[in-house]
């Protein structure tokens, strides 16, 4: 387990770029890349776009960049171009988009395309919120760990990013308030993660969150979206699922379960979480509350095997009510795309 002691992994002086994509899912991938190197917020993606009379709501970006389908053309114009790139870097991006565009039927109505203007707003569009169905055989992370190649990689002349915002948006943690790469550890077992794992008593059949082993877990990366001060969407990205945020369930046989829904909103109160330090500063144990209850994550029945299941309840200061929080890097790639963990 790859500790950072609370701080913030060093990001590369180049922009990721997009060559390495051949796929739909692996181009928006590129894209969520480039805004995490870009260091800025959908909110100022947005003010710099307007400022270069281009309309890029932050409703909109959210929805793009969660999706496995291409987005329109003008999109990747307006928003290569807020995250400070130049037009050569814009040129090979819409190059690329045009590529895997031309091997790609078009999707039909209804089946996810991109089909939102850049000037309009994304949370007008009515759609049922999608749960993440159980996937057949073994989840690969090889999908995430093409990301991580991208931020590390160029083909264009060296360049440097944009400033960086206000760090600490989390108390006790050296995030940028751009969201960092994660993993949550119960305190009491620190060898196992906040990962995909199944309701145990049977009653509910679709992804729910659950300790798993660190060093086996081959399911969602963890990315802590920060929504306010010490307020974060805690966002599981998945190579098959795309981007879900973890939802407190308040009802049915899910009842007071997380799952990791699609229709992730910055006002969705079941999908807020404060992270609260406490002890001493140098140990880094957090609560994580969520905002819609005020109650606390725990594991259920204070259970420490794994997959024991994460539940939220009254906060009693119970040992399993302590979490650890690791900022990570994204995982690395071989050359032949799968993650080392894979290839080794």
């Amino acid at each position: 387990m790859t500790r950072m002691d609370g701080a913030l992994p060093e990001r590369s002086t180049k922009p990721p770029q997009p060559a390495q994509a051949s796929t739909p899912a692996e181009f928006t991938a590129a894209l969520r890349a480039l805004r995490t190197w870009s260091g800025l917020t959908y909110r100022q993606l947005e003010s710099r776009a307007t400022a270069q009379s281009d309309v890029l709501p932050a409703s909109t970006m959210a929805t793009a960049l969660g999706r496995a389908t291409l987005p329109r053309e003008r999109f990747v114009d307006a928003f290569t171009r807020a995250c400070g790139l130049s037009e050569e870097e814009i040129g090979l991006w819409l190059q690329v988009l045009r590529r895997i565009g031309a091997d790609e039927s078009p999707p039909s109505w209804g089946e996810g395309g991109d089909d939102q203007d850049v000037s309009g707003d994304a949370s007008g569009q009515a759609h049922a919120p999608r749960r993440w169905r159980r996937a057949v055989g073994l989840v690969s992370a090889a999908g995430i760990g093409a990301v991580g190649a991208l931020l590390v990689s160029s083909l264009v002349r060296d360049v440097s990013p944009p400033a960086a915002p206000p760090a600490m948006p989390v108390t006790g943690l050296r995030m940028l308030a751009v969201g960092s790469w994660a993993r949550i550890h119960p305190a009491r077992t620190p060898e196992l993660c906040v990962g995909e794992g199944r309701d145990r008593t049977g009653r509910y059949e679709t992804a729910v969150a659950a300790q798993q082993p660190c060093a086996q877990s081959i399911g969602p990366q963890v990315f802590l979206e920060p929504v306010g001060q010490d307020l974060v969407q805690i966002q599981w990205h998945h190579h098959k699922h795309g981007i879900g945020c973890l939802t407190v369930m308040r009802e049915g046989a899910a009842r007071n379960l997380l799952e990791p829904r699609d229709d992730c909103a910055d006002n969705n109160r079941a999908q807020q979480f404060r992270i609260e330090s406490f002890g001493p500063p140098a140990a880094a144990h957090f609560r994580i509350r969520p905002i819609v209850t005020g109650w606390c994550l725990s594991l259920r029945n204070q259970d420490t095997t794994v997959g024991a299941e994460v539940v939220q309840g009254r906060c009693s200061g119970a040992p399993d009510q302590d979490f650890l929080i690791d900022l990570t890097l994204p995982p690395p790639t071989t050359a032949t795309g799968r993650s080392h963990d894979e290839a080794g």
